[in-house]
């Protein structure tokens, strides 16, 4: 087992409101945000996890939410500052901020490049204001365009917009209309996925009508098509980018690397090469709970176990349509491939991958039946 490259998540709970079909750790605004506070948390946070460092440098970090843009640009500056005086950046750090075209101020965006910020994720979701509606969003299509057209005069090095398809009662049509004015907006990268009704929303109680499997099949068809004629390259199962525009940070997740989690509820994957384990950490979900200076922000860690290693290794890996590196699996976990090698030919028989004498590569069958393949590893 060999130490990945290292990346730093930092996550900001507050909205202006809860989406309905939102089951990430968010809260809604309703007294005021206690933006100083917090910031002061998120490094102590991060100061209890240095030992999980390891000598590295950190190679990415993403700041997610929530809606981080509820922040001022003086926190972001602030926050930012503090990490760099306790972890070193990479030459090259992409910095990733997630933001709302609601929030999305010409000032204040500019004021977080300068606070370090080389990229923002802006959560479009769709330019059609029935749509906007009925997500929950607080934005108009116009802002949403504004935002980008903003983002692209901005001295940053990518920006990513997210968007949504198989909305309420959508159309190929109207889906495709969607697609074709984000290309129009022409940003470097394009997250483009599905949406699902997850548990413990509000759409989870109130279902709404979602197209048939059938639609949802031609829009993928239609729009993954439109996408590569555009000049965007498919490298995740849901995102596309322009040549060299991948999101550095969500390749790390992917490739099984390692990463920080600070603030509330956030996630961590550490590798402890000495142990020959993975262990993934959580934090305090709540903001009371977690700006509660009598208890820790840890709230679990726990080991990975040998039998699970290889399901996690694949669910990420295998979401990547580049090669896999055969000899990341025992780098990344630390097991022999031959732990794998049935439920492997189990996939190549199948059709799910190709494989040579270095890697594994998913088909497009595989891509498309991806459950079926990562169920060979459970």
């Amino acid at each position: 087992m060999q130490l990945p490259p290292l990346s730093l998540y930092i996550h900001i709970p507050w909205c202006i409101q809860k989406c309905p079909y939102c089951d990430f750790n968010s809260h809604a605004v309703k007294q005021g945000i206690p933006e100083q506070e917090y910031i002061s948390h998120l490094l102590d946070d991060l100061m209890q996890d240095l030992s999980w460092v390891q000598h590295r440098t950190i190679q990415s970090i993403f700041i997610g939410g929530g809606t981080p843009s509820v922040f001022t640009a003086a926190g972001i500056a602030r926050l930012l500052a503090g990490v760099r005086s306790c972890v070193q950046l990479a030459d090259g750090c992409e910095v990733t901020m997630e933001a709302n075209p609601g929030t999305f101020e010409a000032e204040r965006f500019a004021g977080y490049v300068a606070a370090g910020v080389t990229r923002f994720s802006i959560g479009v979701q769709s330019f059609q204001q029935t749509q906007l509606t009925a997500l929950g969003r607080i934005h108009s299509s116009t802002e949403a365009i504004q935002a980008a057209q903003l983002a692209a005069k901005l001295p940053l090095h990518s920006f990513n917009l997210d968007l949504m398809h198989g909305l309420p009662g959508q159309t190929v049509a109207a889906a495709i209309a969607d697609l074709q004015q984000a290309i129009a907006l022409e940003p470097p990268h394009l997250s483009w996925y599905q949406l699902t009704i997850e548990p413990n929303t509000a759409f989870a109680s109130r279902p709404p009508v979602l197209p048939e499997d059938e639609l949802l099949w031609e829009i993928q068809e239609q729009g993954h098509q439109l996408l590569l004629a555009n000049g965007y390259q498919q490298y995740e199962t849901s995102a596309y980018a322009k040549p060299d525009h991948p999101c550095q940070h969500n390749l790390n997740y992917w490739r099984f690397g390692d990463y920080l989690g600070i603030g509330c509820g956030a996630h961590g994957k550490i590798t402890l090469p000495e142990k020959q384990a993975v262990l993934r950490t959580t934090k305090i979900k709540h903001p009371k709970g977690y700006m509660d200076l009598s208890r820790p922000y840890l709230d679990e860690q726990r080991l990975v176990g040998a039998d699970e290693l290889p399901f996690e290794f694949f669910m990420n890996r295998f979401r990547l349509l580049e090669p896999c590196p055969i000899d990341d699996f025992t780098a990344r976990t630390g097991l022999p491939v031959e732990s794998v090698s049935a439920a492997l030919h189990q996939a190549s028989k199948l059709a799910l991958i190709k494989q040579d004498m270095k890697h594994w590569q998913v088909t497009s069958k595989g891509a498309r039946y991806l459950n079926d393949l990562l169920s060979l590893f459970i």
